[in-house]
Order: C-alpha cells, then structure tokens, then sequence
C-alpha cells in the first residue's frame, strides 16, 4: 500500500526533519533578504531575481580584461569553430564567436584554453564568466550593448538633422553620426553607395531607426524576404549610432541577405550596378512591409512614389505594305493610347558623344544642364521607341510630384560588341531646382511646392568595367557635403559636384518656396466640386504628394516580380513602358 503524499503547501514529518515545499523556500528567502535586495534593486535599477543569481554577479575580477577595441559586432552571429547561429556568444577579450557556455560547449573550451572569462550572450545581451558560469551584472558594460545593438528613442531622432555634433570613437578618432565608412569587402561598392544614399532620406531613416515600427511583421513559412528590413535596419542604426567603437561599418550581415534573397544576382564578388540594386531593394522592403498597390501602403511609396501619364502611339515602319498598314488602321493600332502609370524613379537619356575629335584633336567633353535631360517628361517631348517590328512614339506628362525624387542619368550602353560609358556632364543646381516646370498648368496648381533640393548625387568614376562609385552626401547637422568612398570620408565643396560624372540623384522637397500658381482645394471645391471630392483633396494635401504607392515603376517590375517573389505579381503588370522609371 502507498501512503497519501501530503499538499503542496503543506510539510510531512520525517523524523526530526521537515520537508518544505519549493513556495515556502521562496517565501522563506525573499523575507530574510527583501531589504537587502530591495535598496540594492532601487539603488541599481536591476531585478533582485538576476542579483540573487550569484554574490560574485556584482564583482566580476575579470571585468578589466575586456578589450573593446577588437570588438566587432558586424559580421554574422556564427559560431567560429562549429559555423552555428544557434545560442552564440561572444568572447569580450578576443573578440571570436562561440557556441554555448555549458561544459561541452566551444565557449566554455576557449574559457579555459586561452583564459577568456568574459562573454556576451548575443540574443539575450546578458554577460556570463567561463567557466565559473555565473551572469555578470555591471552597469560598465552598457556600452557594449550600445554597440551590438543601438537604440534610438523619438527624441534623438528629431535631434539628427540639427546636430552637428561631433563624436568620438573608442580609438580617439572624431566622426559625425550618418557619416562614416562602409567596408568594401571585395566589390561592393555599388551597394555601398545606395546604403550611403538611403540612410540620409528622412523618413527612411526614421522609420527603420525604430524596430519597432517593423518587429511584428509576419511573414509566411519560408518567406527570406523578411530578413531584407531587419538587417537594413540594423545597419542604419550602426551608421548613425553616436556611440561606436570605430569610426566605419562593415555592412556584412546586410550584404549576406541580400546575396541570399536576390538568388545571387548581387554579389559582394562582383560589381554591379546601383539603379539595379536600388530598384530591388526599394522593391524587396515595400513588400516586406506589406506594401501592395494601394499608394499608401509602406513608407517607400510615401517616399519615393510618383505618378505620370504615358501617352504612345505606333508609327508605321518602311517594311509595311500598305495593305497591312490600311488593316492597321482600321483596326485602331495607330491611334494614341493613354496609360496612368506610377513611377520610382525618372530615366533621363544623355545626348550621344562627338565620334570624331576637333580640329585641336582633342575630345572635349560635352556638357548639358539638368533641364535638358528633364524635358523627356514634360508631355510635350516625344520619343521613338524602336523594336525589331515595329516603332513606337511616347510622350511622358507627371501628373504628381513624391516628397523626394531620384533621377537616374543612363550612362551605359551595352550590345553584343561593347560596353561604353558616355561621358557627358550634367550642369545642374545644388538647390531650388523647379520641377514645377515638367507640370502641366492644371497638375501644378495641385502641388503646394514645387522646388527641391540636391541631397545625394551617386558618382561613377573611371572606365565602364574597371571605375569604381562614390557618394555625394548633404550631412544636414552641418550643412557640410562629404564625398564617401567606401572607408574613405572626406569634405566637399558644394562647387566642385556640378563637375563629376552623375548617375543617381536624389532631391528632397524643399518647402521654404511655395508654388505661386497653387490652388487650395477649398477654392476648388468652391467652384462646383462636391462636399466628398472637397474632403479628399484636403486629405490629399496633408498626406503629401507621395500618400500613394502601388506598383513599382516602369524598370522595377520585372525585378519585383523575378527576384523577390510571388507577392510581386501584383507589380509586375504596372511595368509596361521600358523607359517610365
């Protein structure tokens, strides 16, 4: 017969002894010890649970082998010895990953092999010492955290496009936050540049600095696509922590995911080109947000999204007969079409190089002002799109202006024989540039602002397979233009940019000018539009010229919807025109 055990608040006498229950221990411990643990939990801030873990918590003797000028939290979380992501720490005297901290474990061997007892668990961010195994609790590691991972509140935010303060790195060395070096592991620095680019666009910025406004997105089973806005985020947040241990960021664990979510169509081995990776990776975060083709859907088309008219209309080519053409006309094929379109991003076509020198024998180079490449998009300005078939003529008329717009001047002409570069220089203003004048009268009443200002210009520098990209770079804190090559940073003159070679801008609205020519849209309810058509106008207006997003523009589609997945198909249809990016 077995006896009844007792409840599990209660005891049972065994002789002399009294078996308590786990409560009572509890309740026991916490009496004897509340007061000491209560002044030190007020006086620390830290839970009395971790302070009750183990005495020597508080008083680590190997704090001060912890060397933080090895410490690199930029590359993947990977064990080094096993290659496992899986319960990783970091070894706070070398520097070196490793995997678990129990007896069997490659952290708790390193421990005692190479007298390393300080360790950081990256998941957690709490600190052991191996192989005593104890946690570590010291308010002069906080930095280190910091590090591994920055966090900015609202209030910092707002504070960094008017700070102009300088920090200093742990080696001594002065940088400015947003402004610092990007590690060219091999032949990355067409992605370096658009990172340059994107971590200096307000609301970009904004948004990703806060993990919040993306932590809790769900993504489907076996979806990559979500590891795109975290590590984007993460490498925004070390670009502009002012708190860094060096003064540049190896952009590892961001070029990692996306060799893996493009399927090795960008590689850190191989050069590439920008407006092909900014097309993607704007593309791959709009989706990864949950953006479809609603115009208000994630921040990138708030940002960056446009909306133009294509109006095209085929012309008959030489090798029709006239029976054919007459078909063609009657069946309407030669009629103009009109097809409302967004855009990401302007195409502007460069004039054709001289082919043969003058009379000096010497190739000047060309030069030609912004408002000359512009004028493709002023509705006006017709342009032949030829196929093997047949030729179309379009014409191309913005309807709504984003909030900031990137111009990409075509550089590159490929074929079967060769690759070339045209060289031509573009003339264009650093500030007040009028995009008002692509609008149609009608389209610029509606836009309350029409002027923008330059804020970053991508350069290409050298020969088409051998030149290497640089960013031009608007550091609003300071008002100060800083040319970013990779690791190297270094100040310049507002002058000497009109100079170079551009093949990526971006402008920021500049709101200080206001349109002249703007209407209100009470006025214009006024004049016989109805109370609901009031209503949207007005909600139009507060939500800015990008509130609406959609599908991606003209040369996006076809990457959207081949690279980045089945979500994509909802883009790629939008994707007609070759040339309305």
């Amino acid at each position: 017969m077995s006896a009844a055990l007792p409840p599990a608040n209660s005891h049972s006498d065994l002789g002399s002894h009294k078996v308590k229950s786990p409560d009572s221990l509890k309740r026991k411990l916490s009496k004897s010890s509340s007061k000491e643990l209560d002044e030190e939990e007020v006086r620390s801030g830290i839970p009395a649970k971790r302070l009750a873990l183990d005495p020597r918590s508080r008083q680590c003797p190997y704090l001060d082998t912890i060397n933080r000028s090895v410490l690199d939290f930029d590359f993947e979380k990977l064990c080094s010895v096993s290659l496992s992501h899986i319960n990783c720490y970091a070894c706070l005297v070398c520097g070196k990953y490793f995997q678990g901290r129990g007896q069997k474990s490659h952290a708790y061997t390193h421990s005692v092999q190479e007298g390393h007892h300080v360790f950081l668990n990256l998941e957690t961010h709490k600190f052991y010492c191996l192989p005593d195994n104890y946690e570590v609790v010291d308010s002069s590691l906080d930095d280190v955290i910091y590090v591994l991972n920055p966090v900015f509140t609202p209030a910092m935010i707002k504070q960094l496009n008017l700070s102009s303060k300088q920090c200093i790195a742990y080696d001594g060395k002065s940088y400015l936050a947003g402004i610092v070096g990007l590690n060219n592991i091999k032949a990355n620095d067409y992605c370096n540049v658009i990172m340059h680019t994107l971590s200096h666009i307000a609301p970009i910025r904004d948004y990703f600095l806060r993990e919040e406004n993306y932590k809790g997105i769900k993504a489907a089973p076996g979806d990559r696509m979500i590891m795109v806005p975290h590590r984007f985020g993460e490498l925004l947040r070390k670009l502009w922590n002012p708190r860094n241990f060096k003064t540049h960021v190896s952009p590892h664990e961001m070029l990692q995911a996306v060799v893996l979510c493009s399927k090795k169509r960008f590689q850190i081995t191989k050069q590439g080109d920008p407006i092909d990776f900014m097309s993607w990776l704007l593309n791959a975060l709009h989706l990864s947000l949950g953006g479809t083709r609603k115009l208000s859907s994630s921040i990138i088309n708030k940002t960056f999204r446009g909306k133009m008219t294509v109006y095209s209309r085929m012309i008959p080519t030489s090798e029709v007969t006239e029976s054919e053409r007459l078909a063609l006309e009657q069946s309407g094929a030669y009629e103009e079409k009109v097809e409302e379109n967004q855009f990401l991003y302007l195409t502007c076509d460069l004039p054709p190089m001289p082919l043969y020198p003058d009379e000096l024998k010497e190739n000047i180079i060309p030069q030609v002002p912004l408002a000359s490449i512009l004028s493709k998009f002023n509705g006006v300005t017709e342009k032949e799109y030829k196929t093997y078939k047949d030729s179309t003529l379009k014409r191309f008329e913005i309807t709504k202006l984003p909030p900031y717009i990137i111009v990409f001047i075509k550089r590159f002409t490929k074929n079967q024989f060769v690759y070339e570069k045209n060289h031509t220089i573009v003339n264009f203003p650093i500030k007040n540039v009028d995009f008002g004048e692509l609008l149609s009268e009608e389209v610029k009443k509606s836009h309350k602002y029409t002027h923008y200002n330059l804020l970053s210009n991508i350069v290409h520098d050298g020969e088409p397979k051998s030149g290497v990209y640089l960013a031009h770079i608007l550091h609003k804190g300071s008002g100060k233009w800083f040319e970013l090559q990779d690791l190297h940073v270094m100040d310049r003159l507002p002058q000497m940019i009109p100079l170079s070679e551009s093949y990526i801008q971006v402008y920021e609205l500049n709101k200080s000018i206001p349109n002249k020519s703007y209407v209100p849209p009470t006025k214009a309810a006024g004049n016989g539009a109805s109370a609901t058509e009031e209503a949207m106008s007005v909600a139009a207006e507060e939500a800015g010229p990008a509130e609406e997003a959609g599908p991606a523009a003209a040369e996006i589609g076809p990457v959207a919807a081949e690279e980045i997945g089945p979500v994509a198909a909802e883009i790629g249809p939008v994707a007609a025109a070759a040339e309305t990016a």
